[in-house]
């Protein structure tokens, strides 16, 4: 699965392609629309299979590393995002909510691949993963309603709602799944044989969902071709000022290089697959929120990759130097 998370840009790409071809197909445009959610919606309780929710206390066993990362996550992170999105996409109202939605969930999964390319502290980054999944669940709703509220008429029962249904249900499935096969099998078992097959299948319900996305809404997609290149600026630019961030703070704060790295990746990657099952259930009637977040990693993973290269360049320095 790490190659194939190295190269999800790349299949996303692909089945953008596919699910335009698809949506020429009058019968399979109009029934593709009702199988996004459900497919979302498997490839969210396979995440959540895989992350230890009991465990979120090993977060706090390194609490410089834990406070500066929520603190850049979730209250720095979300007023950069306001700036960039009331410059860039204040004429656009559902690519404001789809940037605000992409930029204000940390990544859950392919972060800790990059984390490794970089030589970073893999198990450090992993540990912040309950808490980051914790965290924005609870606040994406706050955070969409505040920025975003004054762009799109948005019910909050509505909004609420869509949590639930795509998120909430499959995170408590997953938990009662998780527990009774441990249970029953033993946790060496759970995580060699099904762990590794959740991470195998998400990424293939997550490329399912694409399809049937762009089969039910491609024709969007080719009428606005723009959409890309007025998401590119802004994406870019939050990678790159929240890069220099996260280097700054974490120099001040004298981490060693291997945390550093977890810090960036962590404070750097996105969630667009939770974004976007949000979205889907939310907005269900504004379908450029929901294709923003897909075109988002097309820009996000080969930034990532090229990031993970950069701190490796920099550690590669710092030790010439020293």
């Amino acid at each position: 699965m790490e190659n194939v998370n190295k190269f999800q840009s790349f299949i996303i790409l692909f089945m953008v392609f596919i699910g335009i071809i698809l949506g020429q197909i009058d019968l399979l445009q109009t029934y593709s629309e009702y199988l996004i959610m459900p497919s979302l919606m498997v490839m969210l309780f396979l995440v959540f299979i895989q992350i230890p929710i009991k465990n979120i206390t090993e977060s706090f066993k390194n609490i410089k590393f834990t406070l500066t990362s929520i603190c850049i996550n979730f209250i720095w992170t979300p007023i950069l995002v306001f700036i960039l999105g009331r410059i860039f996409l204040n004429n656009n109202p559902d690519l404001l909510i789809g940037f605000v939605m992409l930029m204000v969930t940390p990544c859950t999964d392919w972060y800790l691949i990059f984390t490794g390319i970089a030589k970073g502290n893999v198990a450090l980054g992993a540990s912040i993963l309950p808490l980051n999944l914790i965290l924005q669940l609870t606040l994406l709703p706050v955070y969409v309603f505040l920025i975003g509220r004054s762009s799109v008429q948005m019910d909050v029962l509505n909004l609420l709602n869509g949590v639930i249904v795509s998120l909430i249900i499959p995170l408590f499935g997953a938990l009662i799944y998780r527990k009774l096969a441990i249970s029953k099998k033993g946790i060496d078992y759970f995580e060699k044989n099904i762990v590794s097959k959740a991470c195998d299948y998400q990424g293939y319900f997550l490329n399912i969902a694409i399809v049937f996305m762009f089969a039910s809404q491609g024709k969007i997609l080719l009428k606005n071709p723009q959409i890309l290149l007025q998401l590119l600026i802004p994406v870019l630019l939050f990678f790159i000022i929240n890069l220099i961030v996260g280097q700054f703070v974490g120099r001040k704060l004298n981490l060693s290089h291997e945390d550093n790295v977890s810090l960036n990746l962590t404070t750097l990657a996105r969630n667009s697959p939770i974004a976007l099952a949000i979205a889907v259930a939310t907005f269900p009637n504004k379908p450029l929120i929901s294709l923003a977040l897909i075109i988002g990693p097309l820009i996000e993973l080969p930034v990532l990759f090229i990031v993970s290269k950069i701190l490796l360049n920099i550690n590669q320095e710092d030790k010439t130097l020293n």
